[in-house]
C-alpha cells in the first residue's frame, strides 16, 4: 500500500506531501488544486508507461506546468506589507514526483536539458534523476537504484561492501529506468515498482453523451478491467456476473435503484445493456439510459473489477449523479477499498460526508495559500517524512 505521495513544483503544488490511507478522500473548494493533484498522480504513473515526457508536452511543456509563484513568500508579504514579487532563481529548474510504499519507493526529477542546436526537441524536458529505495524514507543505506542523467547504478548486495555497479551509461534523457532497464536478476526492485505503478487505474469524467462508447453495442470479450472511457461497459458487467462478485453487484444495483434490475444482451457477438425499471413496460438499452444511471453503472463496473488494482483514483465521481445516489456510491467505494487502495477527489459535500462515516477513511482538505496548495490544518513540520535528495 502507498503511504505517501510527494509532488514538488507542479502547477500549484509547490511542495505537497500527502499521507495516504486505504481510502483517502481529497476535497476542497474550486481552484484549491484538486485537479492538479489528480493530474500529478497521472503524470507519475506515466513514468512507468514510458510517456511522461509526451504527457508533459500535452500540458504545454515543462515551463507551463512548473510552479509559477516565488520560491519563498516572506513574512512581510504574508502580513500584506508588500506585494508578491519574483526573485532571481537560485535552484535549478526541477519538477519532482514520488511515492513511498511498504516495500519499494520511487522518485523522478525532471528538468530542462542543455540546448542542442542540432535538435528540434529542445522544449522537451529531461529526466535528471530517478531513485528507487526500500522502505518509506530515502536514506543512503536504503537506496537500491540511482539514475543520474545517462548513468544508472545498481546496489550490488552480493558483495560484502554492498558496492554500486553500473548498469548502463547510455540512458536516453527521455526514457525512464522503469521501462528501459528490465533485469529481474540484477534489479528485481525495478520490475516490482514498474508493475506496481502500471496497475494503477484512473477514472475521470466518463462520457455519457449520445455518442459515448458506453452507449453503443460493442463486441463482447471478457473484460476484468473497465476501459478508462467505459467503452466495454456491458462486457465488464457480464464479466463480473460470471467470474466476479455477483452478489455485491446485485446488492449495489438494488441499493442505488431499488427494484430495478439489469441484464446484458448479446446479438451477433455484440453486447448491450438491458435495464428494467419498476413501472416501465420494457427494459431500456444503453442508448436510452439517463446520464446519471449510465455513469453509476460505469462506476460499478470499475469498482467491482474482478482484477482489483493496487491503486484506483476517482476524479469527481459524483458528476451527473442525483444526490440520492451519493450514499450508495459511498458504500460501494468503501466496500471496494477492502480490496484495493482508493483515492477519491471530490468537492461534493454529500459524497464526502458519506465517506467520512467510514472509520478507515482519511479526509484531506486542500486550501490555497498565496497561490500554493496546502493541506488544511497541517503545519510545515507535520507533513509526512520525505527526502528529495539533490542532483
Amino acid at each position: 500500500m502507498l503511504q505517501t505521495i510527494a509532488i514538488q513544483n507542479y502547477r500549484s503544488l509547490r511542495e505537497l506531501r500527502l499521507d495516504l490511507g486505504r481510502l483517502t478522500v481529497v476535497t476542497g473548494a474550486n481552484g484549491t488544486g484538486k485537479s492538479s493533484l489528480y493530474r500529478g498522480l497521472r503524470l507519475l504513473a506515466d513514468s512507468a508507461r514510458g510517456n511522461v515526457v509526451s504527457s508533459l508536452a500535452r500540458e504545454g511543456g515543462l515551463q507551463s506546468t512548473l510552479w509559477a509563484g516565488p520560491a519563498v513568500v516572506g513574512k512581510a508579504v504574508r502580513r500584506g506589507e508588500h506585494e508578491v514579487q519574483g526573485t532571481v532563481r537560485k535552484a535549478p529548474v526541477s519538477l519532482q514526483m514520488g511515492f513511498a510504499s511498504d516495500d519499494f519507493s520511487y522518485l523522478i526529477d525532471l528538468g530542462i536539458p542543455p540546448r542542442d542546436e542540432r535538435s528540434a526537441f529542445n522544449a522537451d524536458p529531461e529526466i535528471k534523476r530517478e531513485l528507487v529505495w526500500s522502505g518509506e524514507v530515502m536514506r543512503p543505506s536504503s537506496l537500491l537504484v540511482r539514475r543520474v542523467r545517462q548513468s544508472v547504478l545498481l546496489r550490488d548486495d552480493s558483495r560484502r561492501s554492498t558496492e554500486w555497479v553500473e548498469a548502463t551509461s547510455s540512458m536516453r534523457s527521455y526514457d525512464s529506468v522503469l521501462t528501459e532497464l528490465v533485469d529481474p536478476v540484477r534489479a528485481p526492485e525495478l520490475l516490482a515498482v514498474r508493475e506496481q505503478v502500471r496497475s494503477w487505474r484512473f477514472y475521470d469524467h466518463f462520457r455519457t453523451d449520445p455518442a459515448a462508447p458506453a452507449r453503443q453495442p460493442q463486441i463482447g470479450t471478457r473484460t476484468p478491467v473497465l476501459d478508462s472511457d467505459g467503452r466495454h461497459l456491458a462486457a465488464a458487467l457480464q464479466t463480473i456476473v460470471e467470474v466476479g462478485d455477483v452478489s455485491a453487484l446485485q446488492t449495489t444495483i438494488t441499493d442505488a435503484f431499488g427494484r430495478s434490475t439489469f441484464a446484458v444482451t448479446e446479438s451477433n457477438g455484440r453486447f448491450d445493456l438491458s435495464f428494467s425499471q419498476h413501472g416501465l413496460l420494457r427494459p431500456l438499452n444503453g442508448a436510452e439510459l439517463s446520464d446519471g444511471t449510465l455513469r453509476y453503472l460505469l462506476l460499478v463496473a470499475a469498482l467491482l473489477s474482478p482484477r482489483p488494482p493496487g491503486l484506483m483514483v476517482l476524479n469527481e465521481p459524483e458528476t451527473s449523479l442525483h444526490p440520492d445516489l451519493l450514499a450508495p456510491l459511498a458504500r460501494l467505494i468503501v466496500a471496494a477499498s477492502e480490496h484495493t487502495q482508493i483515492v477519491v477527489v471530490s468537492h461534493a459535500t454529500g459524497l464526502v460526508h458519506e465517506l467520512q462515516r467510514e472509520p478507515e477513511a482519511r479526509v484531506v482538505e486542500l486550501v490555497k495559500d498565496f497561490g500554493e496548495t496546502r493541506v488544511s490544518g497541517l503545519g510545515p513540520l507535520e507533513s509526512p517524512p520525505w527526502n528529495w535528495g539533490h542532483r
